[in-house]
């Protein structure tokens, strides 16, 4: 059962295609797997940060990125925020705006 990838927002799409080359090459690698086994995908590519939020963790010899996501209605995975990580803890900043979206998509 492949599941379908969408964009919260095309510069969503756009920060992540400016990511390094590197981290970017992982978020594709992982993007696939994420495709094929949904919500079964686990760490070290993906991790459960509650209430239905997941965050994706690519990574490259440039650094880290992430990568908010929801599963909604109908196989379909919606990528919410994406940055690249300059600490070691995701920063409160970031998770505020991933929730904020998902509620969005939730509640149509």
């Amino acid at each position: 059962m492949n599941f379908t990838i969408e964009y919260f927002h095309s510069r969503v799409k756009a920060d992540i295609e400016g990511w390094p080359g590197g981290i970017l090459a992982d978020f594709a690698r992982i993007v696939e797997l994420l495709m094929e086994f949904g919500p079964n995908l686990r760490m070290p590519h993906s991790r459960a940060m509650g209430g239905g939020l997941f965050e994706l963790r690519p990574r490259g010899r440039e650094g880290i990125g992430r990568a908010f996501y929801c599963f909604i209605v109908g196989q379909r995975i919606v990528i919410l925020h994406a940055f690249v990580k300059k600490t070691q803890d995701t920063p409160e900043q970031e998770l505020k705006i991933a929730r904020k979206r998902m509620k969005e998509v939730q509640n149509g």
